[in-house]
């Protein structure tokens, strides 16, 4: 019986001592991906040239409307045109009102959202919701059910407000792979944000740390160092303007 109870004591303190362990790290998915990429939004665009320059393209795919319980998708409209070989990441666009928090079915919405994942040959998913403060459960919610419904393999990044990633640490218990914060059209919180994007490494805890979005028409002083970087153009992208946005990034 002693034998029994000091076993039972040992299994007991190894729960513990694993409850209070740090999780494993997730695998890291977005690995193999380019470096440097750049965003597709809604309008024509020829980007055949992509694989000259080492890029990926992250193109809208849809944009998920959620007013109140309605869930609204539009499929984008406007023609990429791609080189086979060119990694894609299918970018979702989520627009809510103030009464999707308390009314919509995430479930429904993660459907919306997810069926992104069904294009052929996509490398990763990408969301883009601009979420209030009041909206942030519902965002946790979401892209719990829209994980859960992905391949295992496939990477999961949100873009981010720059604020997200300065010092509020709410995007570090959401499984995803990445944060991508946006500095450009940053608002008040521009001066804040430049300060810290002086250093090598300005957003080096938490999920935000590995990527960053950049525009053509506000180019960093000094762009800090991470694992990707994705480019936002204000007009059709051109070889030209495409190659001048990686000189900017590795500069």
């Amino acid at each position: 019986m002693r034998r029994v109870a000091i076993a039972r004591l040992l299994v007991l303190a190894a729960a513990i001592w694993l409850a209070g362990a740090p999780a494993a790290a997730p695998p890291d998915r977005l690995a193999s991906l380019p470096r440097v990429w750049l965003w597709a939004w809604e309008r024509p665009e020829d980007l055949r040239f992509a694989p000259r320059l080492g890029l990926g393209v992250a193109a809208l795919d849809r944009t998920v409307t959620l007013r109140g319980a309605d869930v609204l998708v539009a499929p984008r409209r406007q023609r990429v045109l791609l080189a086979p070989e060119t990694p894609v990441i299918a970018v979702v666009r989520v627009e809510a009102d103030a009464r999707a928090a308390g009314l919509v079915d995430p479930g429904r919405a993660a459907d919306a959202i997810a069926g992104a994942a069904t294009r052929p040959g996509i490398r990763a998913l990408q969301i883009d919701f601009d979420a209030t403060r009041s909206q942030r459960e519902l965002y946790r919610v979401l892209v719990q059910e829209v994980r859960r419904r992905l391949p295992d393999g496939l990477p999961l990044s949100l873009t981010a407000l720059a604020s997200w990633c300065a010092g509020d640490r709410w995007l570090d218990e959401l499984p995803i792979d990445e944060a991508v914060p946006m500095l450009f059209e940053m608002g008040p919180d521009r001066g804040l944000i430049a300060a810290r994007v002086r250093q090598d490494t300005p957003f080096s805890d938490g999920r935000c740390g590995t990527a960053i979005g950049v525009s053509t028409r506000e180019p960093l002083g000094r762009v800090p160092r991470v694992t990707r970087a994705y480019v936002f153009g204000y007009a059709p992208w051109t070889f030209e303007t495409a190659a001048a946005a990686v000189r900017q990034v590795n500069r």
